[in-house]
């Protein structure tokens, strides 16, 4: 397969959020959102990868869909901690652009799908 800028993304995106991760555990001492944010967060990029291989387009439209609810969900989480000063709004803003990036790339994908499904 060649390179693919939606799994490369994910995949840095999904480390930056095991980073915030380690850092709102050690640092902040928080642990219920930041439980909340690694699985939604580094569920998109496994969802985007698994979608690659699936065996249909109904299959990939899916997966994709489902990374599109938990990059919905990270965003959520995101601009919570933001809002709670738990984050600052360098680092909360940083993911976020991320996460929207993300969000568009899938919104376009899933549509794109959709559209040659129909054809």
């Amino acid at each position: 397969m060649k390179d693919n800028p939606l799994i490369s993304k994910s995949l840095y995106f999904a480390a930056r959020i095991v980073k915030l991760h380690r850092y709102l555990t050690k640092e902040k001492k928080e642990t219920i959102i930041s439980k909340q944010i690694v699985r939604s967060g580094t569920s998109i990029g496994a969802n985007i990868n698994e979608a690659n291989y699936g065996q249909s387009r109904a299959d990939f439209i899916a997966k994709m869909s489902i990374a599109l609810k938990e990059t919905a969900e990270t965003e959520y989480w995101l601009r919570l901690l933001i809002l709670t000063d738990t984050i600052s709004s360098a680092m909360g803003d940083s993911l976020l652009e991320n996460c929207l990036e993300l969000k568009r790339l899938l919104v376009s994908s899933v549509n794109t799908a959709k559209e040659k499904e129909d054809e």
